[in-house]
């Protein structure tokens, strides 16, 4: 599949992107590059392959999710710039 100046200014358009006219002669030459590739890809007889859903065989340990306390009010506020006996005070954002 080729890449005329028509299709690269759609895909552009698409794609909101601003190709100056110096860039279009790479850039063609470029997405032709891909294509051409993608092409080869297709032509490679993958019926008796597996679909691959991870590159590596291990498995992921997940941990119980279990809430805690670990940290004490106190501590909590113990940093805060502005704070009274039970809150953190932040600057008014809301009207």
């Amino acid at each position: 599949m080729k890449i005329d100046h028509e299709s690269l200014k759609k895909i552009a358009g698409l794609a909101k992107l601003h190709v100056k006219p110096e860039e279009e002669a790479a850039l063609l030459t470029s997405m032709d590059n891909v294509l051409t590739w993608m092409e080869q890809l297709n032509e490679i007889d993958t019926e008796n392959v597996e679909p691959l859903t991870h590159i590596m065989e291990e498995v992921n340990n997940w941990r119980e999710d279990k809430g805690n306390n670990s940290l004490s009010r106190q501590d909590a506020l113990a940093n805060a710039p502005s704070k009274d006996d039970t809150y953190i005070k932040v600057p008014k954002v809301i009207e």
